[in-house]
């Protein structure tokens, strides 16, 4: 078997410009896809060059697991405090919760800076440091390649989280604890969904692929239930629900369950369509079983809305 040899391609021969070649280009959806899963970051584009007083940020995008702004700026160069202190002023102006730098080159300032940043500021804030490369094998085409050098350190996070838990009241430190476990159940059984970080809240949030609509798992404490929903918060909420539910309504008894709810909510923003299931969520010993019927139905609920959404 004759195998082949990678050999570093200069970026600047795929990308002549940062305005108007790469930044375009990381804008298509199966390239900012590569981004978000390298970060994982479910990510929608939401505008390039987007204006921030008398600068422009290269793209504003959306987690679509939450709706939070996040803010990509971009160097093909080595790192320089120019873009350092475009980057903090792009995300006080655009109240972006996570920032991802791409470049060339992160000098070690630079990325020290980001690891001290990802440090200092709470665990809702996000600030990534990317290097973008590319490479090729023989004569094949030329494939670009995110390398992460600097991320949150989720494990200190964690940690100083954790000192706050013994504040909590019995109820939010358990659903932090229930959302942790069906966290490492989904990560140890394998799934495709990408899972919000736990909370001390009863629900948790999963990515459908757009913003303004979103899954999400329900877990009441009080009253002995699991649901599992899909949510639709655009500014069309209603006409979208309507539309949806005449051309898929039928079908989704089919393909999620019969006993799945369509309720518009015509007095409230949101729309929704759910599945509701009995469970004693304080049984820690029936955890498992619990988390099983939410990973098999949210991964219904998925996979049949995401694609019906990109219709609308």
């Amino acid at each position: 078997m004759k195998i082949g040899k990678l050999k570093k391609v200069d970026i600047r021969e795929l990308w002549k410009d940062e305005a108007s070649d790469f930044t375009p280009w990381l804008a298509k959806e199966e390239n900012i896809k590569q981004l978000g899963e390298t970060i994982q970051i479910e990510l929608e584009v939401i505008e390039q060059e987007k204006s921030v007083g008398p600068f422009r940020a290269d793209i504003l995008c959306k987690s679509t697991i939450d709706d939070h702004y996040v803010l990509i700026e971009n160097q093909l160069e080595k790192t320089d405090h120019t873009h350092l202190g475009q980057i903090m002023t792009y995300a006080a102006g655009l109240d972006a919760v996570t920032v991802v730098w791409i470049a060339k080159n992160f000098t070690e300032e630079h990325r020290a800076t980001i690891d001290w940043l990802n440090r200092i500021t709470d665990e809702q804030f996000n600030f990534f440091g990317i290097e973008i490369e590319a490479y090729k094998i023989g004569d094949s085409l030329p494939a670009p390649l995110f390398q992460v050098v600097s991320k949150p350190n989720d494990w200190s996070r964690t940690i100083k989280s954790a000192a706050t838990i013994q504040n909590l009241s019995e109820t939010k430190a358990l659903n932090l604890e229930y959302w942790t476990a069906m966290k490492k159940y989904f990560e140890q059984h394998g799934t495709f969904l990408k899972h919000q970080k736990p909370q001390p809240q009863h629900w948790t949030n999963f990515a459908l692929g757009k913003s303004d609509f979103h899954l999400a798992a329900v877990s009441s404490v009080r009253d002995n239930f699991l649901r599992v929903e899909f949510l639709i918060k655009s500014n069309t909420s209603k006409e979208d629900f309507r539309k949806l539910k005449e051309k898929f309504e039928n079908l989704s008894y089919e393909k999620i369950s019969p006993d799945l709810i369509w309720d518009e909510l015509p007095d409230k923003k949101v729309s929704w369509v759910y599945l509701k299931k009995n469970a004693n969520v304080k049984d820690k010993s029936d955890w498992n079983n619990q988390h099983q019927w939410f990973m098999e139905t949210l991964e219904k609920f998925d996979k049949f809305f995401r694609p019906i959404i990109k219709q609308i």
